[in-house]
């Protein structure tokens, strides 16, 4: 594959005309952030999709990122520079209720909240695998470079890392020690 037919580079093109690299983001800018988690998952040995869906994650917004680069109207415009299959990802990463959802998430009867349509589904266990390897990366390289993050949310994150386990890789989770090895158990009630 050329650099130029590379649909990373296509994105990160699209990225830069949408204002990420002007964006702020922990440890830097939204753009650096977003090729963050995408070496993260490329070290995880994660399939191409998702690692497209690791650079992409944050198109539409999320549950904690306000900012939104384009409206679900337009997963047109994403889908033709990353494939239907990372684009899907980026959609089912970013309409996620993190609140409804996170309750149930790793049950075998998990109900996913869109955010956006407000409705509710099953997803499929490789949608649940999916989310849980985006999310813990995302979370990781925050907690990695925002040294007031981890020592506040080290703990939830722990849990839910914990919580997510049978979903991860193993690369994923020995990352999640890595990180967070020494990170203080959350107390009741607390959520990220």
């Amino acid at each position: 594959m050329t650099p130029t037919s590379d649909p990373s580079h296509a994105a990160r093109r699209l990225l830069r005309e949408l204002g990420a690299e002007e964006l702020g983001h922990p440890g830097g800018t939204l753009l650096a952030h977003l090729d963050r988690v995408r070496h993260r998952l490329v070290r995880w040995s994660a399939r191409p999709a998702l690692q497209l869906a690791g650079l992409c994650h944050a198109f539409y917004g999320t549950g904690g990122f306000a900012p939104v680069l384009l409206l679900p109207h337009q997963r047109a415009r994403l889908q033709d520079v990353i494939g239907a299959e990372a684009e899907s990802i980026v959609y089912l990463y970013a309409s996620c209720d993190r609140q409804a959802t996170y309750a149930t998430i790793t049950d075998h009867a998990m109900r996913f909240h869109d955010r956006f349509t407000s409705c509710t589904r099953a997803p499929s266990l490789q949608e649940k695998k999916d989310f849980a390897e985006l999310t813990t990366a995302n979370e990781l390289d925050i907690a990695h470079v925002d040294s007031a993050f981890r020592e506040r949310w080290g703990g939830d994150l722990s849990d839910l890392f914990t919580r997510l386990r049978p979903l991860l890789s193993t690369a994923a989770w020995q990352d999640c020690e890595s990180v967070l090895g020494g990170a203080p158990r959350s107390t009741a009630g607390e959520q990220v």
